[in-house]
C-alpha cells in the first residue's frame, strides 16, 4: 500500500492531465485541479509550489518513460542500425502516451518564445535526446556499422524527425499508419548513414 502523501501526489498529477487536456494549461487553475483530484489547495501546495512546477513534473515523467523505453531497446539490439529501427516499433506507444499531453506541450512551446524559464525547461529534453542519439551514432561509428560523419547533425535530424512525426501522428491520428511512416522514414535515414 502506498503512503497517503504519494497517493495524493499521484491524484494531483492525474487530475492535472485530465484538466489540462480538457481546458488547456492557461485556462486551468489550481482550483480546477484540486476539484478534479478531490483535494484541498493546501494539499496541492504541499506537493507542488505552482501549477508550472506541476507541469514540469508531468513533462519529466512522460519523457522518463520514453527514455527508459529507448534505452531498453538500444541495450537489447545487436547493432546501432538495428536499435534505431527497433525504436520505431515504440512509436505507436509514444504517440498514444503523448495524445493527452500534446496540447499542453504545444501551449508551453508558445510560452517558451517569451519566458526564459519555460524555454530552458522545454529545450532540455531536445538537448538530452540530441546527446543520446549523437552518442548512439558515435557508438555505431566505433562498431563499424555507421560511416563517419557528423553525429551531432545526424542526431538533430533524428530528433526533428521524431518530434515532427509525434506531432503529426497525435494531431492526425486516424489518417495514416504513422508507425509505418516512422519506420520508412527511419529506414531511409539509417540507409543514408550506414557504413
Amino acid at each position: 500500500m502506498q503512503p497517503r502523501g504519494e497517493e495524493t501526489r499521484k491524484q494531483i498529477l492525474s487530475a492535472a492531465v485530465t484538466a489540462f487536456a480538457q481546458f488547456g494549461y492557461d485556462a486551468t487553475g489550481v482550483a480546477e485541479i484540486c476539484k478534479t483530484a478531490g483535494i484541498s489547495k493546501g494539499a496541492f501546495y504541499h506537493h507542488f509550489p505552482s501549477k508550472q512546477t506541476l507541469y514540469f513534473e508531468l513533462l519529466n515523467e512522460w519523457l522518463a518513460t520514453i527514455d527508459a523505453r529507448l534505452r531498453s531497446i538500444a541495450s537489447e539490439a545487436g547493432s546501432v542500425p538495428d536499435a534505431l529501427m527497433k525504436m520505431t516499433g515504440a512509436f505507436t506507444e509514444i504517440i498514444e502516451s503523448s495524445r493527452d499531453k500534446l496540447p499542453i506541450f504545444l501551449e508551453f512551446l508558445m510560452r517558451a518564445t517569451r519566458d526564459p524559464e519555460i524555454r530552458k525547461a522545454t529545450l532540455k529534453p531536445y538537448r538530452t535526446y540530441s546527446e543520446y542519439f549523437s552518442d548512439l551514432i558515435r557508438k555505431g561509428v566505433k562498431e563499424g556499422t555507421i560511416r563517419t560523419g557528423d553525429p551531432d547533425t545526424a542526431a538533430q535530424i533524428l530528433v526533428s524527425l521524431a518530434v515532427g512525426l509525434v506531432l503529426q501522428g497525435s494531431i492526425d491520428a486516424g489518417s495514416t499508419d504513422w508507425e509505418a511512416v516512422a519506420t520508412n522514414a527511419v529506414r531511409t535515414f539509417v540507409r543514408s548513414i550506414l557504413a
